[in-house]
């Protein structure tokens, strides 16, 4: 769903440095799972780090949601775009069975200097999508939990951590579309009897008296209600 490559200088190195390497960061709309990652990054890694810098963190954190360059190096790192001779973390937001999770690389990178790179490849983004993501790095700096399917539904504004739901808070009309299995374009909607009839339609498949299954026909059908609800509205 999306992933980070974080290059960073060994822990036996004697100088110490970071650079962004591969980078898939879905943020249009924005947050989107690009913003979940990198504030799971956060959140993972702020804590962790010593209490002398996360003071520190938190400033390259509003200079850079300000928009502001900052001077290095910054938190005992300089951030550079030459990667020749650093080691890297990729760092994962995955969907497993339809559940979104972590998949974080912490055994070779300081917890510093991942949380750095987050915050970085954040002020990397395209300016109209900055904002809600800066937003998401504030509440994960001071995150005092766990980092998982409840740091991630709150991340979400309280959705559930299921890749339906990050599809639905990033673009709720192409999702309703694709569960109504409507072939419209987002621009050109279908009409309300459409609409109705196609989820009277797929409401009937669901139930289990049609031969839906029980297990996950009360959330087939609170899907198929929500994507009607999206789309008439």
């Amino acid at each position: 769903m999306a992933e980070l490559e974080i290059c960073h200088s060994r822990p036996i190195a004697p100088t110490r440095r970071i650079a962004l390497g591969d980078r898939n960061l879905p943020v249009d709309p924005s947050p989107g799972g690009g913003g979940v990652l990198l504030a799971g990054i956060v959140a993972q890694n702020g804590p962790r780090v010593a209490a002398d810098l996360r003071e520190d963190l938190y400033g390259v954190l509003e200079a850079l949601a300000a928009g502001h360059k900052v001077v290095q190096p910054t938190v005992r790192h300089r951030f550079q775009s030459d990667r020749i001779g650093l080691t890297s973390s990729r760092q994962r937001l995955v969907a497993i069975n339809g559940s979104l999770s972590f998949d974080f690389e912490t055994e070779h990178g300081r917890p510093v200097q991942l949380a750095l790179g987050a915050l970085y490849a954040a002020a990397s983004l395209p300016a109209h999508v900055k904002e809600p993501i800066f937003d998401a790095l504030r509440t994960a700096l001071v995150w005092a939990g766990s980092v998982d399917t409840h740091f991630i539904s709150a991340i979400m504004g309280g959705r559930s951590a299921r890749l339906a739901d990050l599809q639905a808070w990033n673009d709720p009309v192409a999702w309703a579309l694709e569960v109504l299995e409507l072939d419209f374009t987002v621009e050109e909607q279908p009409s309300k009897r459409v609409i109705q009839k196609r989820f009277r339609s797929l409401l009937r498949d669901a139930h289990p008296d049609h031969g839906g299954g029980s297990q996950n026909a009360a959330a087939r059908i609170a899907e198929l209600t929500e994507a009607r609800r999206i789309l008439l509205t």
